[in-house]
């Protein structure tokens, strides 16, 4: 039990259902969909839907989303792939002969076509109980009427503000600057996209006026984007990828997501005792960055499209995680292995429910780094996602760029199960860090016995790009000790991504937890 003397939130606790997100009102209306007769999935929908406008910085329309979903607790879990392809058109040796490494973040060669509201309007046919009028109509209100703007979505914008581009400018500003702490930001245009989306479905963002307004603003912007990609666009289901430790088994997403490296780490985690080694101290934050080095590499030379990764057998062979783990000097660091392949990025929301029935969903949704491209449509200001930056432009390498191809994601759906009974759906926001982010959520509960508030709140570090950041949670004799193992050592501007997490109990109550690093909360009825 925490120590109630220090600052901090207990977990919530219920017994009818529940839901987590990263803002309060996003919370309060996938709960009202709950006690009004939806299901988890409705519930999941509403609120992610509504995040895009609480928080437009991290995630909207124009982004991706994936999705883990128990129907019922006797059901298998299924994994929902709504993420988008790149144009046809889309060439990487068109962009190699400009001279160029990597995708520019802020062009329209970085843009895939938005896969999320596919992925959403597939959910609710296949899961639903409510039509998608009244799943989306929390989301249509806000937008037209407005949210006030929450502190760390203020910290957010303002930090991003010069990001935006053109249209979007005025879309997501307010007389040209970011919106202050408590400042009103309505979105009427997307009201009336989603008023489209409510009636006609997916065709009513993939054909027709909306569609046509991205298109002619991906065009003039240079893209090779085409109505024939939108009416392509097609979630896709899967199975989720599993590993287990201490006894507790992890389900991932599978590719184009990266889950397959929280697995990794796990299973290079195996071959230490962390659980004799102190939650904060340098020791433990030393195996961990090390861990990661190893397991984002692999992350960089196996993860892509599904179509085109050949090699997650042998990512997730015992024999790769234990001659990975070999490698690792308990009081050295290594230099990276190499140089990370996917532009890093911190913009994303998650989301969980789990309803009366129990079944549970764990849901991502994002538009990659913050605010996405930059570039928003002109009449219904969609703002446009750069997932592409997440492709490599290296001949041959499974995730090089190419037409209709989807790129390797950050973003990771989680859910944990014991005894084969599914009891916590999860997720670590945070892009590069949410792998890394995965595994440190359950050592923290197995190995140091700490409920899913507690391990959310538990200080974090992560070795990023040669740099590894550390929480100011951590003591400053830490920071020392890894300085002195040859990390450099920061401490980052802002926290390290942000969580939440509904416990399952076998005694029939729901306890949900959620990150104070973000303005949301759990809550349940």
């Amino acid at each position: 039990m925490r120590d109630f003397h220090l600052p901090g939130r207990s977990a919530v606790f219920a017994t009818n259902g529940m839901c987590a997100t990263s803002h309060p009102l996003a919370t309060a209306a996938a709960l009202e969909i709950l006690k009004s007769g939806g299901n988890a999935v409705d519930a999941a929908i509403a609120g992610a839907v509504l995040l895009g406008i609480c928080e437009p910085q991290m995630t909207g329309l124009g982004g991706d989303m994936f999705a883990l979903i128990q129907k019922d607790p006797s059901a298998d879990v299924v994994s929902l792939n709504g993420s988008g392809r790149a144009p046809q058109a889309a060439n990487a040796a068109a962009l190699r002969s400009q001279g160029l490494s990597v995708v520019p973040i802020q062009s329209s060669d970085a843009i895939t076509v938005p896969g999320a509201v596919d992925g959403f309007c597939r959910m609710a046919e296949d899961f639903g109980s409510l039509s998608l009028g009244e799943v989306l109509a929390p989301a249509t209100h806000y937008a037209r009427a407005g949210v006030p703007v929450a502190p760390k979505a203020a910290f957010d914008w303002e930090e991003s503000a010069a990001l935006l581009q053109g249209t979007a400018r005025d879309k997501y500003l307010i007389s040209g600057a970011a919106p202050k702490v408590g400042q009103i930001f309505a979105s009427p245009t997307q009201a009336d996209a989603l008023d489209l989306i409510a009636s006609k479905g997916r065709d009513g963002f993939y054909s027709g006026a909306v569609a046509e307004d991205m298109v002619a603003s991906l065009q003039a912007a240079g893209g090779s984007h085409r109505m024939e990609d939108f009416a392509a666009t097609k979630a896709t289901y899967g199975t989720p990828l599993r590993s287990s430790y201490q006894g507790v088994e992890m389900l991932e997403h599978p590719a184009n997501g990266q889950g397959a490296t929280a697995l990794l780490m796990l299973n290079m985690m195996a071959h230490f005792d962390i659980a004799s080694m102190d939650p904060f101290g340098a020791e433990r934050a030393h195996l961990e960055a090390e861990i990661a080095k190893l397991a984002y590499d692999a992350r960089n030379r196996f993860i892509a499209d599904a179509d085109y990764t050949t090699r997650m057998a042998h990512m997730l062979a015992s024999e790769t995680a234990a001659n990975l783990a070999a490698l690792i000097d308990p009081t050295r660091a290594m230099a990276d292995p190499s140089a990370l392949s996917e532009a890093v990025h911190k913009d994303t929301i998650y989301i969980t429910v789990v309803d009366k029935n129990r079944m549970a969903v764990s849901l991502i949704y994002s538009i990659f780094h913050s605010f996405g491209s930059g570039i928003a449509s002109d009449k219904y200001g969609i703002l446009f996602q750069n997932r592409g930056a997440g492709f490599t432009l290296e001949r041959g390498h499974p995730n090089e760029l190419a037409g209709g191809k989807r790129p390797m994601h950050t973003i990771i759906p989680g859910m944990l199960a014991e005894n084969g009974r599914v009891n916590m759906p999860f997720g670590v926001m945070g892009g590069a860090y949410q792998p890394n982010g995965h595994a440190r959520f359950l050592s923290n509960m197995v190995d140091f016995g700490m409920d899913n508030q507690a391990a959310i709140d538990a200080p974090r570090c992560f070795s990023d790009n040669g740099l590894m950041k550390v929480e100011r949670g951590y003591a400053p004799e830490v920071h020392q000790s890894l300085s002195d193992m040859g990390h450099k050592v920061e401490i980052p501007e802002n926290p390290i991504g942000g969580a939440q997490a509904i416990l399952i109990g076998t005694d029939g109550v729901l306890k949900g937890a959620s990150d104070p690093r973000k303005d949301g909360c759990a809550l349940g009825y």
